[in-house]
């Protein structure tokens, strides 16, 4: 059985809202390739933080799409059980990103490789910007801004909230700037059990071709050293995989705790409540916690305090009334890492806040789709339940889906790094 996550269903029921249910099923188009890439201007510097996923050869588990249990292979699944997939299992080390980048990083990013503000690369919606969607609108846009400052954070709030607007293309964009970019700097460092390792990266604006070369529509990997989107099986281990044998068949049910497989959300952390006008985290001391949608609560949510309440509440770029847009855009994504609690690698928020992107090719949930690349998503959101935090919750999606730009505010990026990149700086 093909499965479509809640996303899809989310969508679906915005575009029946709008009666725009046939947009939904038709194809989107793929960005466009820029004629040529700005190899002289300097780009922006980040930092990055990873944390290292060793334990290489583990073995995977076997999930079938959005239920409650693990297996040891997909044999020994319930009998008719359809969809089935084996993941986890990663055969060699690897480092993935502690925290999902945050608008600020993804400002840095775009102020790079578009300086002029000419967006030949479509990485810029309107609805992105704090006009168009005041209580969602992330990133602004300035026709008039001087040379390398077109793109802004749309509220200071926002600077440490995940970039909540991507599609794989952007993410695998970014990846290749990285993988293209100046390492600074790299530092390692040990919390506990877990290694984390720093780089400082001056970014390129050279985007089309690195680690991935998206000439090609299903792009995958072209080196096996640099900055990468995870894949599926990297993402799930570094959110599940337990190398002391915690869980079951050493995964866990949530990236926060163990959880026990089969008690629907008895076991699911709680979830965050959020200051109203920053986002951050109110309520950290409660342990385990994720910023999901928990039965019979209100949603972790906030509004940008410079914005009236009733603009907040009302103002949205679908032209939804105001009784519709509130049943369906409940949740807002916090500040990155305020959470606290660790998946069994030492990473932040892969239960909740975003769902995020791999670079995972996936068959289409009803056969060929016109052309376009299925891609594996992972984590839950903050406007979702508790299942979406699950290991079998493998979602899906076109790699491109642009109109996703324009009604789902909750789309993240995590980035990874294999092998060494810090040898080819």
């Amino acid at each position: 059985m093909n499965v479509v996550s809640s996303r899809t269903r989310l969508v679906t029921a915005v575009v029946a809202a709008c009666g725009l249910t046939a947009l939904l099923a038709a194809p989107v188009a793929g960005h466009t390739a820029a004629s040529g890439d700005d190899r002289s201007r300097p780009g922006e510097v980040i930092t990055l933080t990873t944390a290292r996923v060793g334990a290489p050869g583990n073995p995977p588990v076997a999930v079938v799409p959005f239920t409650d249990a693990v297996y040891a292979s997909c044999a020994d699944a319930p009998e008719g059980s359809r969809g089935c997939l084996t993941v986890g299992g990663v055969d060699h080390p690897y480092e993935i990103g502690q925290l999902e980048i945050t608008v600020g990083q993804w400002v840095a990013f775009l102020n790079t490789v578009d300086p002029e503000g000419r967006d030949r690369l479509a990485l810029y919606e309107d609805t992105e910007g704090s006009s168009a969607w005041p209580k969602y609108g992330q990133v602004d846009f300035d026709a008039d801004a001087r040379r390398g400052r077109h793109y802004s954070v749309a509220y200071p709030q926002w600077t440490d909230k995940p970039y909540g607007f991507a599609n794989f293309l952007e993410a695998a964009r970014l990846a290749n700037s990285l993988d293209n970019g100046r390492i600074l700097s790299k530092e390692t460092r040990t919390e506990g059990r877990f290694a984390y390792v720093t780089y400082k990266v001056r970014l390129s604006p050279r985007t089309e071709r690195g680690v991935y070369d998206l000439t090609r529509r299903n792009a995958t990997r072209t080196s096996d050293s640099g900055f990468v989107v995870p894949s599926q099986n990297e993402w799930i281990k570094a959110a599940y995989y337990d190398p002391s044998g915690g869980g079951t068949y050493s995964y866990w049910k949530y990236p926060t705790n163990p959880g026990v497989f089969g008690d629907g959300a008895a076991t699911a952390p709680s979830p965050t409540v959020l200051n109203p006008v920053t986002g951050d985290v109110t309520n950290a001391a409660t342990q385990p916690l994720a910023s999901y949608h928990a039965s019979g609560l209100p949603a972790p949510s906030w509004c940008p305090g410079q914005v009236p309440p009733s603009v907040c509440d009302t103002a949205n770029p679908i032209g939804l009334d105001p009784i519709t847009y509130a049943g369906v855009y409940e949740g807002s994504l916090a500040t990155v890492g305020q959470a606290r609690t660790t998946s069994p690698w030492g990473t932040l928020d892969q239960g909740g806040n975003a769902v995020e992107w791999t670079d995972t090719i996936t068959p289409p949930p009803a056969g060929p789709d016109a052309g376009r690349v299925w891609r594996r998503l992972h984590g839950g959101v903050s406007n979702a339940p508790a299942f979406q935090m699950w290991p079998s919750a493998v979602g899906l999606q076109p790699q491109d889906n642009v109109f996703y730009a324009h009604v789902y505010p909750w789309l993240g990026i995590r980035i990874g790094v294999i092998g060494n990149p810090a040898a080819r700086s």
